[in-house]
């Protein structure tokens, strides 16, 4: 073994351990900073929505009528560009709902309720459902949320069992009480995530249960619950973590109604119970429970069942489809079935967002986020121009059906109607408020 004997090489090599820490920790700040720079997206540029919707006078009517969805949308600057943070700060059984009265008039001076559909587990006491019901009570909107069945805390089942993936009948009991309830009342029907595949299945599964609706709104919902189930198995943008997270918090909602599932009514046993310490997935879930609470032979057909996109083509009433292109929990395959809807359908507009994650959607200038999101406001915006589409449609359809039946050559006429026809709402609209 050799051994330095010579003072004077020491002296040399003195000097030149400090540079090399000295690298070694640029090297350090590099690198973290790229992971950063990475994880925040820092280096995505921010861009108007992406439209996907036919060339009708709706759709020309609501681009001019909502300037949101052609206007960039900007989350805040240092974080609102990463799909996961955005994701992460959102927030006979007897089915109930909750039900807040509008703070003033409606602007159209008619009566419109918003019946609301959250997202998986939720209710109308979660922080973004709080939000967008004050938003929209202020503009002059009821507002019925849904409690999903076994969601609220501290309120036992009165039967075994718990919402499931596209059940429709408590969302319809809701309906149907707020138009018993209220007999002149139009409906605005809003789905958040899970939501949006219910609300979207249960216009779809009867053309009444479109009576009286003036259109529908979904947001952050995957369309397919066989295809999303399948992308949520992969590692890809951290789908299986968020799996993993989602079925730990239907494990609790299940087991907190453990004595009512285990009656002699009940389908689910302590088998059925034992299965869910080792499930590590929503579909080892799904396959062990949910399915068997309507009797499905496997959790494929449970899962087809249960999608919305067997029922979406038809809904007739104007649909709004939203979602957001950094969303970790919807795979950007799902986002085909939309876009392929809005291409086909003259009632459907689908608009796909750069950022907003999963429910997220947040404004701010540099850390901390507006109260009100990019999506409540888009929401809102949008119902308005649609409110007043439906008192002044009449006149619309009368005058278009009238352009159809001359003489006269269509094209270059009708597009002057309906121009015509727009400015006649907006300016109508800006007179009666």
């Amino acid at each position: 073994m050799s051994t330095m004997s010579n003072p004077e090489e020491a002296d040399t090599l003195a000097p030149e351990l400090p540079a090399m820490f000295d690298g070694m920790k640029l090297a350090a700040v590099a690198t973290i900073l790229y992971v950063v720079i990475r994880c925040l997206n820092l280096k995505s540029r921010t861009e108007p929505p992406q439209v996907t919707c036919q060339d009708t006078v709706l759709s020309r009517y609501l681009l001019k009528s909502c300037p949101l969805l052609t206007k960039e949308y900007v989350p805040p600057l240092l974080w609102g560009k990463s799909g996961h943070l955005q994701t992460a700060l959102y927030d006979g059984a007897t089915a109930t709902f909750d039900l807040f009265e509008a703070l003033r008039e409606h602007r159209t001076g008619g009566d419109v309720t918003m019946v609301i559909c959250p997202g998986i587990g939720n209710h109308s006491e979660h922080k973004y459902i709080r939000t967008f019901v004050d938003h929209s009570q202020r503009q002059g909107y009821r507002c019925a949320v849904l409690n999903h069945l076994g969601a609220l805390p501290n309120l036992e089942l009165t039967a075994p069992r718990l919402f499931t993936y596209g059940c429709t009948w408590e969302f319809a009991a809701m309906v149907d009480s707020v138009k018993q309830a209220y007999p002149l009342t139009l409906l605005v029907v809003v789905g958040f995530s899970l939501g949006g595949n219910v609300v979207c299945k249960f216009l779809g599964e009867n053309p009444s249960n479109q009576n009286r609706v003036i259109c529908c709104i979904s947001v952050c919902q995957g369309y397919s619950a066989l295809r999303a189930q399948e992308t949520f198995l992969q590692w890809d943008q951290c789908r299986r973590v968020y799996n993993f997270i989602l079925a730990d918090n239907m494990k609790k909602l299940i087991l907190s109604h453990r004595s009512s599932f285990l009656t002699s009514s009940s389908s689910i046993g302590e088998v059925e119970l034992s299965r869910l310490f080792a499930a590590t997935s929503l579909m080892q879930i799904d396959d062990a429970i949910m399915r068997k609470f309507h009797g499905y032979s496997s959790v494929k057909d449970y899962y087809e069942e249960e999608s919305c996109v067997q029922y979406i083509h038809n809904v007739s009433v104007p649909l709004l489809l939203v979602n957001s292109c950094d969303d970790p929990l919807v795979h950007p395959s799902l986002l085909e079935i939309p876009h392929s809807l809005a291409e086909k359908k003259p009632n459907v507009m689908f608009v796909l967002t750069q950022h907003g994650g999963h429910m997220g959607f947040f404004e701010g200038a540099m850390l901390l986020p507006h109260p009100l999101t990019w999506m409540d406001k888009v929401i809102v915006e949008c119902v308005d121009a649609l409110c007043w589409w439906e008192e002044e449609r009449p006149a619309c359809e009368n005058q278009q059906k009238d352009l159809r039946t001359s003489d006269v050559s269509l094209t270059p006429g009708l597009r002057v109607i309906e121009s015509n026809l727009i400015e006649d709402i907006k300016l109508n609209s800006a007179f009666r408020i």
